[in-house]
């Protein structure tokens, strides 16, 4: 059964066509400024790398390259191959609860969610029309990053504000990269062939979230409303106050609008270091010396430290702390740098275990009071399989 796995952005659409019988992807690709001057798509494909400059237009024409370099590749030989497709989406609001079925009344609820995420959602709902058009007889699903923290009870979903807007607004936690973090609590029991783990996941890239898993089900979550909250990011500041947003506006003459802009595109590791959002740059500024890359890197260790503290006496037993996305699967010194921290908690890093990048691993020491593990995340994979099951129900 081949199914292909879409992540739709507001200028890009990135892709995987999975073989679900061995689960190996045949192809993959990212297409890239569509809409914008200057398109261009690239394909891995038998080891190769094929970059194309082409002007796209819009969603639809990069749809139609898509299927048709698969053809032409020889990766399927008609489209009827392809059995599924299923589709990444940022916000679910609090109505859906895990992947379904794409229909009508599912696309148009994305597009109403816009306002939670209005640089994801609109783009997605395009990229779903796009295909339903060339491939109207190939069944579609949809799976949202928001789903898995449904779970979250009310007394830590809700915030302490006028209750009525939560009621009128849906003022509430939602949660990102949920699809990551369920991945994560599948593939770690599978690991370990072991069911009822609780787990802190911690999905650090250049946006970031720690997850609080008890027996599989998300117990918190440290973005909240917006993926804004929770821990420093490569441009996003994540937890402040928020009367720091007022202040600002009148002593920069600043709107609302400019304000979050610059907590969510100028801050984080490029706001503190004033040099990069990029990890390994200021990796390298910390190797060199560079005292605001220094400072970047521990006001980012902290923010992690005291979620995954605040979320050890949450969960009351901890059975393993995850590493995962860019900086968690291939940053050994950011990873130590967080495990020293937890030292008063009993957790112990073995640092020859932690010389690893990209590779599932324990780099925990044997009498360290939790098991500390790094596991490369694969949310197409985790795509494709809810696509499969879906169809196959």
């Amino acid at each position: 059964m081949k199914i292909m796995s879409i992540n739709a952005g507001s200028s890009s659409l990135k892709f995987s066509l999975f073989d679900m019988t061995t689960e190996n992807v045949l192809i993959s690709g990212l297409f890239e400024r569509i809409g914008i001057e200057g398109g261009s798509y690239t394909l891995k494909y038998n080891g190769e790398k094929i970059k194309v400059e082409e002007e796209l237009p819009d969603h639809s024409v990069a749809v139609k390259i898509l299927l048709e370099k698969l053809i032409e590749l020889q990766v399927i030989k008609n489209l009827e191959e392809i059995q599924g497709v299923g589709h990444r989406i940022v916000h679910g609001g609090d109505k859906y609860t895990e992947s379904v079925m794409v229909t009508d009344e599912v696309v148009n609820d994305i597009i109403k969610f816009s306002d939670f995420a209005p640089l994801h959602n609109p783009a997605h709902a395009i990229c779903i029309k796009a295909f339903r058009e060339v491939l109207p007889n190939t069944p579609m699903v949809v799976v949202f990053d928001t789903a898995f923290h449904q779970t979250i009870e009310k007394a830590r979903y809700l915030y302490p504000v006028p209750y009525k807007w939560y009621e009128e607004y849906h003022v509430r936690k939602y949660g990102a990269h949920g699809t990551s973090h369920r991945y994560i609590a599948i593939k770690l029991s599978e690991e370990l062939k072991k069911d009822n783990l609780n787990i802190i996941s911690c999905h650090l890239g250049n946006g970031g979230s720690i997850t609080a898993i008890r027996n599989g089900k998300c117990v918190d979550t440290s973005m909240g409303f917006t993926p804004h909250a929770g821990i420093m990011m490569g441009t996003r500041s994540g937890d402040i106050d928020v009367s720091i947003v007022p202040y600002v506006m009148e002593k920069e003459g600043k709107s609302a609008t400019e304000i979050m802009n610059d907590l969510n595109k100028k801050s984080g590791f490029l706001g503190i270091s004033e040099l990069s959002s990029d990890s390994r740059d200021i990796e390298k500024g910390i190797k060199e010396g560079n005292e605001k890359c220094i400072l970047a890197e521990e006001m980012f260790v902290n923010s992690v430290v005291k979620y995954i503290a605040q979320y050890y006496v949450l969960l009351g037993r901890v059975d393993a702390i995850c590493f995962t996305a860019g900086i968690g699967e291939n940053s050994p010194e950011t990873r130590l740098d967080i495990i020293e921290k937890l030292a008063p908690l009993g957790i112990k890093m073995d640092i020859e275990k932690n010389n690893i990048r990209g590779e599932f691993a324990k780099i925990s020491t044997d009498d360290s009071s939790v098991s500390v593990y790094v596991l490369p995340t694969n949310e197409e994979l985790m795509i494709a399989k809810d696509t499969m099951n879906i169809i196959n129900r």
